[in-house]
């Protein structure tokens, strides 16, 4: 196969490619990529780059990863994909009962989806799917809180804040749900401001007031991602499941993003010492190998589901439980399973805090905060892509900054050496803003 130019790529990419979030009224014209090794990029056009963003939270393990290569390799000489109705295979057992050992208790049953947003829409169905076999289909609305992000697809949208998020353009076509303020944001450290009552009881009175037409509270634990990279105290996800089984609402956590080691507990729910009824994996699942997802439940969710006038559970995708994606999940799931990732982002945590601690003297910045792998500074104007995203490309590292934020959450297995150099470039290029 004949090798396009770099300019070749970027011009047939202008006319037929659209990316996430982009136009083509005013493209910004992104950058060929040749190949990606360890924590690195190379360009089409020599350059290298160390990666910030571990493609979206999701590259723990690095590039090019042997075990997870070496599992894809394995799995496609003897079956690449067959469908999940009425058949199994050892990728996907295997697969959920890892998932089951390494997920807070309780969380037992495992539904395998192809992406982060559609384990969200399994997830409220699953909500939405109980309460109706339950006799309860008033239980029709979800609580959520503000700056929260769930995915892209209609009945993810409609659970990502209806004012500062990004589909608050679809207001008019989307169901409306029920949000309440939200957390008090918190830095992670020993200076964490205490945790008052107050802090929760706009979500309290909204579940005194309609807990009746309430099926489940939704929201990312710990860490808020998409909706601002913000930070919140571990006690208020604590009081939050203690009044979801008080009014009798279910909890969904949201981990596609903070799953897996990202923010130094396997899951951020274990921060609190809590089970959601439902969970939400992705991203790392597969060690940013290849696309795959799953929605993990109690017996109780499970049972009540099944016992409805359906008797199953009414989803299934094509490709669901892709046995080449879970093969690869599995390699991913047992390099987690070794226990190295521990160490690992407790040194990412330390190299972000004393890498970014700088940028607290700069006039331009509002805030600098880190927790486990991700680290960020906030700014108190938005940043301008176009003239920022070639900034730190010529700073040799993939930085993709939103808003006010120019964070970054990198491979678990980047070296301290990296990592220094990762954290300066990201002060080089916000001492220029």
């Amino acid at each position: 196969m004949n090798s396009l130019t770099s300019d070749q790529i970027s011009e047939l990419d202008q006319k037929h490619v659209w990316h996430p979030y982009s136009s083509f009224a005013s493209p910004l014209l992104p950058f060929p990529v040749e190949s990606t090794d360890g924590v690195r990029i190379k360009l089409k056009d020599g350059r290298e780059l160390i990666d910030g963003m571990a493609s979206w939270w999701s590259a723990v393990h690095g590039y090019g990863h042997p075990k997870l290569k070496q599992a894809a390799h394995d799995q496609i000489e003897t079956m690449s994909h067959v469908m999940f109705g009425g058949l199994t295979h050892e990728p996907a057992v295997s697969l959920c009962e890892k998932l089951v050992k390494l997920a807070p208790a309780g969380l037992n049953k495992v539904f395998i989806s192809d992406s982060g947003s559609v384990a969200v829409e399994v997830a409220i169905k699953m909500a939405f799917q109980y309460f109706i076999s339950q006799g309860q289909a008033q239980k029709n609305k979800l609580l959520t809180v503000k700056n929260g992000y769930h995915g892209d697809t209609f009945a993810t949208m409609a659970v990502c804040d209806p004012v500062n998020g990004m589909h608050h353009m679809f207001d008019q076509v989307l169901e409306k749900h029920i949000f309440v303020e939200a957390p008090q944001p918190a830095i992670h450290s020993q200076l964490n401001p205490e945790f008052h009552e107050s802090h929760i009881q706009s979500l309290k009175e909204q579940l005194e007031k309609n807990h009746q037409s309430i099926a489940a509270l939704i929201l990312e634990p710990i860490v808020q991602g998409a909706g601002g990279m913000r930070f919140y105290h571990a006690d208020y996800l604590k009081r939050a499941r203690e009044l979801c089984d008080e009014f009798n609402v279910l909890l969904i956590a949201d981990e596609i993003a903070t799953g897996f080691g990202r923010t130094g507990k396997m899951f951020a729910c274990e921060h609190a010492n809590i089970s959601p009824d439902i969970l939400c994996v992705g991203k790392a699942l597969t060690g940013g190998f290849m696309s795959l997802a799953a929605t993990l439940c109690t017996d109780k969710v499970a049972k009540g589901i099944c016992d409805g006038e359906a008797g199953v559970f009414m989803h299934g995708p094509t490709f669901m439980a892709n046995p080449l994606a879970c093969a690869v999940a599995n390699a991913s799931l047992d390099i987690l399973m070794t226990g190295e990732w521990v160490q690992q982002v407790a040194n990412l945590e330390k190299g972000l805090e004393n890498g970014l601690a700088p940028a607290k003297e700069l006039d331009q910045v509002a805030d600098v905060r880190v927790i486990g792998g991700v680290g960020v500074i906030e700014l108190k104007e938005c940043v301008d892509m176009p003239t920022v995203q070639p900034m730190f490309v010529e700073e040799g590292v993939w930085v993709r900054p939103f808003g006010k934020n120019v964070y970054v959450l990198p491979p678990y297995v980047i070296s301290e050496t990296d990592l220094a150099f990762l954290c300066r470039a990201m002060l080089n290029v916000v001492k220029k803003l």
